[in-house]
C-alpha cells in the first residue's frame, strides 16, 4: 500500500514457496544466488527481473517488508538525492541509522553485485554499497520512525498505536 503510489510496478523476493503470497497478486521472485547470502541476493533478484521483464527500467527500490510506516515521499526523495549529489545508489537514514536494505538501485550495477556476492562473498549491504557514490536521505523519527520494524508481537502492538500517529500524517 505504501510502495504503490510511488512505482511503476512491485514485485516481492522471497525464496522457499511463492504460492503463500498468491494473495497479493505481485510476481515473487527468488534469489538467484544459492545459500540465501542475505539482503544483497534479493536486491541482485530484483535487478536481474527487472533487466530480464522490464528493460525500460533503470533503477529499482528495495524496502523491508517489515516497515510498515515507509515514507509516502520515499521514491522521490531518493531519486531526487540520486540526481543531486550525481550518486549511483541511494539509502534511507532516519535518528542517524542508515536503513541500506531501503534503497534505490541502479539496474546497471547488478553484474557487479553479482560478482560481489559470488567471486568476493560480500554479505553486508554497507561493504557493497562503499564502492560506490551513495547518496543517503534522512527523514524525521516523531512523531514516529518511518522505517520502524514490526518482527514480533509487541512489535506489531506498538505499530497498531503508532498506525493512529501515522493516519493524521497521511
Amino acid at each position: 500500500a505504501r510502495l504503490k503510489p510511488q512505482c511503476d510496478g512491485l514485485v516481492l523476493n522471497a525464496n522457499g514457496d511463492p504460492a503463500r503470497f498468491a494473495a497479493f497478486g505481485l510476481p515473487v521472485i527468488a534469489d538467484g544466488v544459492a545459500d540465501f547470502p542475505g539482503p544483497l541476493a534479493g536486491i541482485l533478484a530484483a535487478l536481474d527481473w527487472a533487466a530480464a521483464s522490464r528493460p525500460d527500467v533503470k533503477l529499482v527500490l528495495s524496502a523491508a517488508a517489515d516497515c510498515p510506516f515507509l515514507p509516502r515521499d520515499l521514491v522521490s526523495r531518493l531519486y531526487g538525492a540520486l540526481e543531486s549529489e550525481k550518486a549511483e545508489l541511494a539509502v534511507a537514514a532516519s535518528d542517524g541509522q542508515s536503513h541500506p536494505v531501503i534503497g534505490l538501485w541502479s539496474v546497471r550495477l547488478r553484474e557487479q553485485l553479482r560478482h560481489a556476492l559470488v567471486v568476493e562473498d560480500i554479505r553486508k549491504i554497507d561493504r557493497w554499497t562503499a564502492r560506490f557514490k551513495l547518496a543517503t536521505v534522512s527523514w524525521p523519527t516523531t512523531p514516529l520512525d518511518p522505517f520502524f520494524n514490526a518482527n514480533t508481537m509487541d512489535d506489531i502492538a506498538k505499530a497498531e498505536r503508532l498506525a493512529a500517529l501515522d493516519a493524521g500524517l497521511g
